[in-house]
């Protein structure tokens, strides 16, 4: 697909994604979107082999009708080692194993880390990206440009796990960062302009979807509803033996939500990115103390993270589901009046917000 013309009205996005379950999801809400252009989707290993991810791109594109959307092939593996496939929570294909005949995509001759350095030169503050997965192909993308994050709008990555918890609470690690640390250590330390932004698993797991949003989908006169609905059902298979319910949270739901309507958050806070082993896995977290504080033995050196620490839980559930329901078969839900927070890093086109104020940490 040739490169859209400008339009001051839409937000432009490129999604990186290892395309399981609630990516899928993801996909379908931006889709929705009349004010959204996915201008692009670049492949990763995670939550099922990269072959898989591009095969589920484009089903979701097909069933969404948006098959125009260019899928470029990324990493297979981490920078070191091997990569490590979560087929128990996505199934063996990345979409719960439900049987879907899925087509073999038609992929982009370029690879995904030169599409991105390639988009973001050619159109400079005009992309928001969206890393969904384990961060390799940003990593190799940084390492053919360490100006990257300068020239997209913003860097709204579904990964890390915020501040440090409060004292007595449990600390909690994510795949995505885990499953390539060296990936992380390279996109967190990356220079940017305060436009990058930490969804981590401390707040995506509060994004719950309770039981009544499968019945919703599975119900729904939409195909690209009931397979929204199929899939969750089969994520809800894993998340059962979580909290004893059948009902499971969008991760990265929440981080695509966040990226397109940044008014649901309502506190977060600011500094650099460290990396410290947690149970057997990586915690990256904004080095600071849940209140802001300075953690005991000091803070290190880094560029800046802006970490989401809360959002409001209803309007996301709103939004959200309204878009996996209907797509684009109704209007989409408006602003309602609501305004993002003030210091938010976008320096958005006409027809979203524009923000520029700065703001101080809100912990």
């Amino acid at each position: 697909m040739p490169f859209p013309d400008y339009a001051p009205d839409k937000q432009w996005i490129v999604v990186d994604t290892d395309t399981g379950i609630d990516d899928a999801h993801s996909l379908l809400y931006l889709l929705a979107q009349p004010d959204v252009e996915i201008v692009g989707i670049t492949t990763v290993y995670g939550n099922c082999a990269v072959e898989d991810s591009a095969r589920n791109v484009a089903y979701v594109l097909d069933i969404a009708d948006a098959p125009e959307i260019p899928i470029h092939l990324g990493a297979s593996v981490p920078l070191d080692g091997d990569a490590s496939i979560a087929w128990f929570v996505h199934g063996h294909d990345g979409l719960g194993d439900r049987g879907f005949e899925r087509p073999e995509p038609i992929l982009a001759e370029e690879s995904a880390a030169d599409y991105l350095v390639r988009i973001a030169n050619e159109h400079p503050g005009q992309i928001d990206l969206h890393p969904l997965g384990p961060l390799t192909n940003i990593a190799l993308a940084l390492e053919k440009d360490p100006e990257l994050f300068l020239k997209f709008r913003s860097v709204v990555i579904m990964g890390g796990a915020g501040p440090y918890p409060a004292p007595g609470d449990a600390t909690v690690t994510d795949a995505n960062t885990h499953n390539d640390r060296a990936a992380a250590e390279r996109v967190f330390g990356a220079v940017n302009r305060g436009n990058v932004i930490m969804v981590g698993v401390n707040v995506t797991s509060r994004a719950l979807l309770e039981e009544h949003v499968t019945s919703t989908l599975l119900n729904a006169e939409l195909p690209a509803a009931r397979f929204a609905g199929t899939i969750l059902d089969a994520y809800n298979d894993f998340y059962q033996y979580k909290w004893g319910r059948r009902i499971s949270a969008a991760h990265d739901g929440l981080a695509s939500v966040v990226l397109h309507r940044p008014e649901i958050v309502t506190g977060w806070i600011e500094g650099p990115v460290d990396f410290t082993p947690a149970a057997g896995s990586l915690a990256t977290r904004v080095a600071l103390t849940s209140d802001g504080l300075p953690l005991a033995w000091g803070t290190p050196d880094g560029p800046t993270t802006r970490a989401i620490t809360a959002f409001d839980l209803e309007e996301f559930r709103r939004r959200f589901v309204h878009a996996l329901t209907y797509g684009r078969t109704r209007a989409a839900l408006d602003t309602a009046g609501r305004t993002p927070p003030a210091g938010w890093p976008n320096s958005a086109p006409s027809g979203i917000p524009e923000l520029s104020t700065p703001a101080p940490a809100q912990p």
